[in-house]
């Protein structure tokens, strides 16, 4: 049951990834966050008073708002990077951080990484500078879009970090996800706000018609990676968290798949490389020991 769960987190947080660059290149990455998080809470909101899950409230829901503060930020970054540049590069890069940040708390709880971790970190960064695209001919991905995919990569490694100390049962989980997206959208709500009022547009040309058609795909966005969320708790739960971290990292190679599959992606084959390592480094850093 672990590989089952954690392959559907896979799919789902892979998916989601593809859908919320689509959008971002039709909307302001901003108006995708608070839209795709607020249709998220309101499912969420819904599962917390079925099970009871608010009964499990306490001080450790802090953590959530944290996560609640940086998500909106991380996903901002994410989302902008997939419209920038190759979904078959930015994803991989991203994965990274669902696993440096984790592996860095615990080695400032004390912990040692293991031989496999410390060649992951060495594959991982050589991936990083190789995805950019050296210009060995053509263009090299912008800058932009790599530190955008960086920052990115930090904040879902600490926000999973923070949900891991949000919750410890599965009711739980669900009251720290709720916390977690509706400051998402008081977060990203007031940044969209602010960029309305120095004049950039919530919306594109068509206005709450556009937004309207798009909404089926805004919902499956927020709740496939609300989703995800429970699969990959599913999966630590019923077997080793080692096996569902591997095999819940590969999400990149669905968003890769799905970018080659609908928008006929292609890369250059030093990107691909380089894409390729940071996944491989990613496996490596959750699988060691």
């Amino acid at each position: 049951m672990t590989a089952v769960f954690a392959l559907a987190t896979s799919l789902l947080w892979g998916l989601a990834d593809f859908g919320g660059g689509l959008l971002t290149r039709r909307f302001q990455a901003l108006t995708v966050v608070v839209v795709s998080q607020t249709l998220a809470a309101v499912v969420l909101g819904a599962i917390v008073v079925a099970t009871g899950g608010w009964r499990e409230a306490g001080p450790q829901l802090w953590f959530a708002v944290g996560a609640g503060v940086v998500g909106p930020a991380a996903m901002l970054c994410f989302y902008r990077a997939l419209a920038l540049g190759p979904m078959g590069v930015v994803s991989p890069l991203a994965a990274l951080g669902t696993v440096l940040v984790p592996l860095g708390v615990g080695i400032v709880a004390g912990e040692r990484p293991g031989l496999l971790q410390a060649a992951g970190m060495v594959v991982a960064v050589v991936g990083v500078l190789l995805a950019g695209g050296p210009k060995v001919s053509g263009a090299s991905i912008a800058r932009q879009t790599i530190v955008l995919t960086l920052v990115s990569a930090l904040g879902f490694g600490a926000v999973m970090a923070l949900i891991a100390e949000a919750s410890t049962t599965v009711t739980g989980l669900f009251l720290a996800l709720f916390v977690q997206r509706v400051c998402n959208v008081a977060v990203g709500g007031a940044a969209l706000y602010a960029s309305v009022r120095r004049g950039t547009p919530a919306l594109p040309e068509g206005g709450f018609a556009a937004l309207k058609g798009s909404l089926p795909m805004l919902a499956f966005v927020g709740i496939a990676d609300v989703a995800a969320n429970g699969t990959y708790s599913l999966a630590a739960q019923h077997g080793p968290v080692t096996m569902a971290a591997v095999l819940a990292s590969l999400y990149p190679v669905v968003t890769a798949l799905a970018a080659l599959g609908v928008l006929k992606e292609r890369m250059r084959a030093i990107q691909t490389a380089g894409a390729s390592l940071a996944l491989v480094g990613s496996v490596l850093l959750a699988s060691g020991g």
